[in-house]
């Protein structure tokens, strides 16, 4: 008898995502009263008060399965001037995701991205066992040039996020053209634009809308502008031969009443968002001069978060737990691949001085 592993050894070399460590917690950890995550680029200003609206009144209707999300996909198609059968939506971005590794991926298929790529991605891409290859970034950007020139004829899938998680930083229009024109047709880019809102009003940012080729998905998200991490809910839009292959592995109930529910409210909340981008944009301004000031190697950011260097793994390894001691998480990004980095949600204008204060205790503490 062939002793056969029950696991593929794929999977037994994986890690499992690991997101940032929870308010409760830390609290219990350390006994701490107030606790700030600034980990996970999350919204400060809480939920959508419309989605909260919008999912009190379906609330009675929890004993039904949900349709599948087919509301918010007509909301999204009206949206966006497109037809329902160029959208999806599913669990956050990431479950449309991981049903893109599932429908697309053969098993001598290769994936390219860049090197410490969205941590998301690589656990979900790594778990189909085919060829993971990347390049490494070039100042902190993806390197579209670089990444054109590894495009083999294994090459089935290239995984671009813009803004890009966890630098923050953008790939330009040109750029993207330049990129575009060097990719074959039975190529895949998976555009991922979970932060897409915070970048769209700057004039060289290429929104995936205005790219509307045949071998293109973008994926965006309610999780992060729309306040809604806790509800899983996300969106694509692509050709609707894609779209309708995806249909066939989704899980048919995905997503919930609720999340579809609020995904919908959340889409006429213009109050909100502008609300939200305001506070983001203040505290941005706010946080990388504070932390350029305490002499931060700060990467210059097109999202909800910034990204700091240090000389060394230990020194993100003190930073992050004499934070934690203050009532601060931020998010080391090790995991990513990113060893001497770290990474800072913008938060309210109180959670970034708290964090800043907590920082410069830290900083003379180091001196002393």
């Amino acid at each position: 008898m062939i002793n056969m592993p029950l696991v593929p050894s794929y999977i037994e070399s994986l890690q499992p995502y690991k997101p940032g460590k929870p308010i409760e917690e830390v609290r219990r950890e350390l006994g701490l009263a107030r606790v700030v995550k600034l980990a996970s680029n999350e919204n400060p200003l809480g939920p959508s008060p419309l989605a909260m609206e919008e999912i009190k009144k379906h609330l009675g209707e929890l004993h039904y399965y949900p349709n599948g999300g087919y509301d918010l996909r007509l909301v999204l198609a009206e949206k966006f001037n497109l037809k329902v059968a160029n959208v999806i939506v599913g669990s956050g971005s990431e479950g449309i995701m991981s049903n893109i590794i599932r429908t697309f991926l053969c098993d001598d298929d290769e994936v390219l991205t860049t090197e410490s790529a969205f941590i998301g991605f690589q656990v979900l891409a790594r778990s189909r066992g085919v060829t993971y290859r990347t390049v490494p970034y070039r100042d902190w950007h993806y390197d579209l040039p670089a990444l054109a020139r590894q495009i083999n004829g294994h090459t089935k899938i290239i995984y671009l996020a813009n803004p890009n998680n966890p630098t923050g930083t953008i790939f330009t229009k040109q750029e993207f053209d330049e990129f575009y024109k060097k990719v074959p047709e039975r190529v895949l880019i998976i555009l991922d634009e979970a932060y897409f809102e915070y970048a769209r009003d700057n004039p060289i940012y290429p929104d995936s809308m205005y790219y509307r080729y045949d071998n293109v998905i973008t994926l965006r998200t309610f999780s992060k502008i729309y306040g809604l991490a806790g509800i899983r809910i996300g969106y694509g839009f692509a050709h609707d031969r894609l779209i309708g292959n995806l249909l066939k592995v989704k899980l048919p109930f995905e997503p919930s009443t609720l999340a579809q529910a609020a995904g919908i409210g959340a889409l006429k909340d213009k109050e909100f968002l502008h609300r939200s981008l305001e506070v983001n944009a203040q505290g941005m301004d706010y946080l990388s001069q504070a932390l350029r000031e305490l002499e931060m190697n700060v990467v210059p950011s097109e999202a909800n978060f910034v990204m700091i260097v240090r000389e060394s793994e230990d020194d993100v390894s003190t930073i992050y737990s004499e934070l934690l001691k203050q009532g601060v998480i931020v998010r080391p990004l090790k995991a990513f691949g990113l060893s001497k980095c770290l990474r800072i949600t913008v938060g309210t204008d109180e959670e970034n001085k708290m964090l800043i204060h907590a920082l410069k205790k830290i900083l003379v503490k180091s001196l002393a």
